[in-house]
């Protein structure tokens, strides 16, 4: 099943002042593109796990990135290399989305370390993407869990997350 991903960030601004006689603007575009062909290399992936999920009040659960996610097809993923994680939290949300920090076999990540975390609002997303060879590593058994928690009590909340990788 070959593969091929494009991942786009697109910014758009405009920054207007009104002045005594005029309006002044500055326009602030950007469009930052990584793209994957089928592979495992450089610039390449080969598989992509996509879902929306719901956490109740307080929960954690784990995503296992090594062997244990479903892809569309039903087929077990798993991963050596994560090259996109994009979580995006629902506008409808009241408590915030954790990503990270999982208490033991932490994926580092894009994190700089097992423990640390982000922390996504509703309506907010966090997207990574590196297209190196390297990637971000994930190894099975000690640092393959990619912790996602509900900040808080009182309320569940709902996150979509998509994760593009390679399995080498």
């Amino acid at each position: 099943m070959p593969l091929t991903s494009t991942v786009d960030l697109s910014v758009a601004a405009l920054y207007t002042k009104i002045l005594d006689l005029q309006s002044a603007s500055a326009p602030v575009q950007a469009k930052f593109t990584v793209s994957l062909a089928e592979g495992t290399g450089a610039n390449q992936a080969n598989r992509v796990f996509a879902d929306r999920r719901t956490l109740a009040a307080s929960a954690t659960e784990n995503l296992d990135l090594a062997g244990v996610l479903l892809d569309a097809f039903g087929d077990t993923i798993a991963l050596a290399r994560v090259k996109v994680l994009i979580v995006r939290a629902s506008a409808a949300n009241t408590n915030n989305v954790i990503v990270g920090g999982a208490g033991s076999n932490g994926f580092v990540g894009p994190f700089g370390a097992a423990a640390h975390t982000a922390s996504v609002r509703p309506g907010g997303m966090v997207a990574f993407a590196c297209a190196d060879a390297t990637g971000w590593p994930v190894t099975a058994g000690t640092a393959d869990l990619l912790q996602i928690a509900n900040s808080g009590a009182g309320t569940s909340v709902e996150y979509e997350v998509i994760i593009i990788g390679a399995t080498a």
